[in-house]
């Protein structure tokens, strides 16, 4: 069931993707009248990008309804992974695990975009972050400062107005006072950037195989490459190269992998045992 909900998120996405970019789609958009008269595309315009919203409710209303009745039968319970918190959701509960669905969309999208925020950060050439510019709109061009400390206000607001959801519902304890709350929100707001060490360990992995292996000049590989040198480039103070090997792609995964691991652990020890 957990592969099933990660495939209807992929699906979710890309209607939001879709939502998204259809704005810059010109066939979506009037002509500007000439002395020939208006323009019109060859078809008529069937898709309106509202269209789309109500087809990503639609998914997420089904597949709780998928997932009340798969459940029922199966004893299963849900689960929404918050790395120092895991949420169970019966699927008994019909109000419940329609919760389920849409807060388990909702941690896919921001996943998503607290991903996008890192492409944004490192500003890779063009064409290929003019993709990551799309789904970001504004934000793309918003001060470093602001996009670095985004993630954490976001996901602590976000948290913050959930957990009165959570605690009414009796799947989390209902806080002890108005200050734990917002501690809570503090640790859940820093998990947050816990997101950027896996496409960061990706992005490196990727420039080290280009490194060795020849996959042509795609823009993409380019972009990859221009990428990792902006994160190995506090790294160029150590004598990391070896003939022709450089080891500083593969320092670099290390020290992301185990001070994730460190942080997940710490965050997660924390919330623990003092909420």
């Amino acid at each position: 069931m957990g592969f099933i909900d990660s495939i209807l998120n992929l699906a979710g996405l890309l209607l939001w993707l879709n939502w998204r970019s259809l704005r810059f789609d010109p066939l979506a958009k009037r002509t500007p009248a000439t002395l020939m008269g208006t323009l019109r595309p060859a078809s008529p315009e069937k898709l309106r990008r509202w269209h789309l919203l109500v087809f990503i409710i639609g998914l997420l209303f089904v597949r709780a309804v998928l997932y009340r009745w798969i459940g029922s039968m199966t004893h299963w319970t849900a689960k929404l992974d918050l790395d120092v918190i895991a949420l169970s959701f019966r699927s008994d509960s019909f109000s419940r695990i329609l919760i389920f669905s849409f807060f388990s969309f909702g941690l896919a999208l921001g996943i998503f975009y607290v991903s996008l925020l890192l492409l944004s950060l490192l500003k890779g050439p063009d064409p290929i972050q003019g993709l990551v510019k799309v789904p970001l709109g504004r934000v793309d061009n918003w001060p470093r400062s602001v996009k670095i400390c985004l993630p954490f206000i976001a996901t602590a607001g976000c948290w913050w107005l959930a957990n009165w959801l959570f605690a009414w519902l009796q799947i989390i304890p209902y806080p002890a006072s108005a200050a734990q709350r917002i501690e809570q929100s503090i640790v859940i707001g820093l998990a947050s950037y816990l997101v950027w060490k896996i496409p960061a360990i990706v992005i490196l992995l990727l420039h080290l195989a280009n490194s060795y292996v020849y996959f042509g000049q795609h823009p993409f590989w380019n972009y990859l490459n221009v990428v990792a040198r902006k994160m190995l480039a506090p790294l160029k103070i150590f004598p990391l190269r070896i003939g022709r090997v450089d080891l500083a792609p593969v320092l670099a995964v290390a020290i992301i992998f185990f001070a994730g691991e460190f942080a997940t652990r710490g965050l997660r020890w924390l919330y623990t045992h003092h909420f």
